[in-house]
């Protein structure tokens, strides 16, 4: 199982990595440039989901060619890698453990396939993810207890994003 895991986890940063072009790496991989709203100061997201700072947020791509975001899940710090081909985020088990969440080894079932067959973990909901000031609340991840080498930012926060662009080694977040 857990050679199966990591064999999925290895084959979708390969994948990846091949995508990705290299860059720049910069003193600490991201930096926040403020913008304000039209409406000055937070704006909100029809559905009362949680409100956003007004302005972007913008990561700059790693030696690696990989963008990692510095976030704050559930009040803890997580760093994560940028993946626009997870559904949800993953977060390793140690980061789980990080943010409080916890999990009994029977509730660890197939929760997705990758490249080498089945992917293991637990469903899971997180109270709050912040990124520069861009705050979502209750949003979809799973925990892969074993395998996972650095937790992954998937669409379960991406898609909520006023957008997302890529361009000159930089990513930006846009607010609503």
């Amino acid at each position: 199982m857990i050679g199966r895991t990591l064999a999925s986890v290895g084959a979708v940063c390969v994948f990846a990595a091949l995508v990705v072009p290299t860059g720049d790496e910069s003193e600490d991989g991201t930096f926040f440039v403020p913008k304000p709203s039209a409406a000055g100061g937070n704006a909100s997201q029809s559905g009362g989901n949680a409100g956003w700072y007004g302005g972007d947020h913008t990561l700059t791509r790693q030696s690696d060619g990989h963008f990692y975001a510095n976030t704050s899940v559930d009040g803890a710090s997580v760093r994560m890698m940028v993946d626009t081909g997870a559904s949800v985020i993953a977060l390793t088990g140690s980061d789980a453990a990080a943010v409080g969440l916890y999990w009994d080894d029977s509730e660890v079932r197939v929760i997705g396939s990758g490249a080498s067959g089945p992917v293991y973990g637990v469903e899971t909901r997180l109270s709050e993810v912040e990124i520069g000031g861009m705050v979502r609340r209750n949003v979809d991840a799973v925990i892969i207890p074993e395998g996972l080498g650095v937790s992954l930012l998937g669409q379960s926060y991406l898609r909520q994003v006023g957008g997302v662009e890529i361009a000159d080694n930089r990513m930006v977040f846009r607010a609503n």
